[in-house]
């Protein structure tokens, strides 16, 4: 059976606290199967014959939204595409390794404008990478030192409708459940 990933943007930040317990249930009332979480941040493992993840994610939406009162918005992929993104090469930022890499799960395809957007904000300190539907930041140091506004990388990946996890998270999903 297909395993999957369900990121959710919004979850444990800006006062919308939801126990992982709860979270389970509302994945397991939608009938999926096998669920489990992975921190508090709103990372969802879980099982089910997905075959049309707009429609998931959409159905998912909604059922969160009525269960938990606010916007949850939803990013789903299979753990096979996760271990992928972990494992995919790209330039490296510099010669050094003081870079952290942050990946931004998006709705759509990345297109030209986008990588041109993300292009004028890049640094010695911070260079992005747009692959399909995920786009690798890698910052010299931490995100929140970067001069990069939250504003102006929302506009440079087209707007709010998305969310990233760190890739030391994501290594630490896969290696936790990418055997099972």
């Amino acid at each position: 059976m297909p395993r999957h990933v369900a990121f959710l943007r919004g979850i444990n930040v800006g006062g919308h606290r939801v126990k992982m317990a709860r979270l389970r249930e509302i994945f397991e009332e939608a009938g999926c199967r096998h669920v489990a979480t992975f921190i508090a941040s709103g990372n969802v493992v879980f099982e089910g014959g997905v075959e049309d993840h707009e429609r998931l994610e959409a159905a998912l939406e909604a059922r969160l939204e009525a269960a938990l009162g606010f916007e949850a918005a939803t990013f789903l992929r299979p753990l096979d595409r996760l271990r992928e993104i972990t494992t995919t090469e790209l330039p490296p930022a510099s010669d050094d390794d003081a870079f952290n890499v942050h990946v931004f799960f998006l709705r759509t395809e990345s297109d030209d404008d986008m990588k041109r957007r993300l292009k004028e904000l890049e640094s010695p300190e911070d260079v992005f990478h747009a692959v399909g539907r995920e786009v690798f930041w890698h910052r010299r140091g931490r995100m929140t030192d970067s001069p990069i506004s939250t504003a102006d990388l929302t506009r440079a990946l087209g707007g709010p409708d998305q969310t990233s996890r760190n890739m030391n998270t994501l290594r630490r999903m896969v290696a936790r459940f990418g055997d099972e």
